[in-house]
């Protein structure tokens, strides 16, 4: 089961890592069907059902929601976090761009919603906290987006690993290189807002005052947890 802020990216990372495949691939098929999302209505949970194992599933659901296997630790779950800066403005871009969300409010409204915990999926803070509570557990898989395009073959290995798949020093290269050419595509595909994906994005939309009040939030949120993220890359 796949969690995470940058969901899409993840998804196909994961697929390509898992099934030995290259982007070329991935690009040919309709990726959310081989991954459908847990909570939605379509292609749904009976569907979700008659797919074989090993199944590949993903969803946003806070950590409380997900089934019982994966709190369990029969199944693995592998979460990612992203940077709040940059996951709200891509999270802005993404509202309005869907035309059954037609959100036309501003970056500094929606920003403030998010703050205040008051968008879909509820807080954004009690969800990367409570994950990260059990991050340790050996089903769960904490990753990074910013390591992504930090460390990539690093992550590629850790999924490697946790997913229990096999390939040589030869294949595993092959494989980063995979990766690193379906990140490119992805994070700069024509039909994305330019950059959603890019680490930093923050910067372009963020005003100062904007800034230092989201830096108070999170440290009052965020206070007590030992987490961090890399605001710049």
């Amino acid at each position: 089961c796949l969690v995470s802020a940058g969901t899409g990216l993840l998804q196909e990372v994961v697929y390509l890592v898992s099934q030995g495949a290259d982007p070329d691939e991935i690009g040919l098929m309709n990726i959310d069907e081989q991954l459908p999302v847990l909570e939605y209505p379509q292609p749904g949970l009976d569907i979700i059902k008659e797919l074989t194992s090993p199944r590949l599933i993903k969803s946003h659901l806070p950590y409380r929601f997900l089934p019982s296997d994966l709190h369990n630790g029969n199944s693995k779950v592998i979460y990612m976090a992203r940077n709040p800066k940059d996951l709200v403005v891509s999270y802005y871009q993404f509202h309005r761009s869907l035309r059954t969300m037609s959100y036309r409010g501003t970056f500094q409204e929606f920003c403030r919603r998010f703050m205040n915990d008051k968008l879909g999926y509820g807080s954004w803070f009690e969800h990367v906290q409570e994950f990260w509570e059990h991050h340790m557990d050996a089903n769960v898989l904490f990753l990074k987006y910013e390591d992504m395009h930090k460390d990539l073959a690093t992550m590629v290995e850790q999924l490697v690993r946790f997913l229990g798949v096999s390939y040589d020093k030869a294949q595993l290269e092959t494989m980063v290189e995979h990766c690193h050419q379906l990140i490119d595509q992805c994070c700069n595909a024509e039909a994305l807002p330019v950059g959603r994906g890019r680490v930093g994005l923050w910067k372009d939309i963020f005003t100062v005052s904007m800034n230092e009040k989201f830096d108070l939030v999170y440290k009052q949120k965020m206070g007590k947890c030992d987490l961090t993220f890399d605001f710049y890359l």
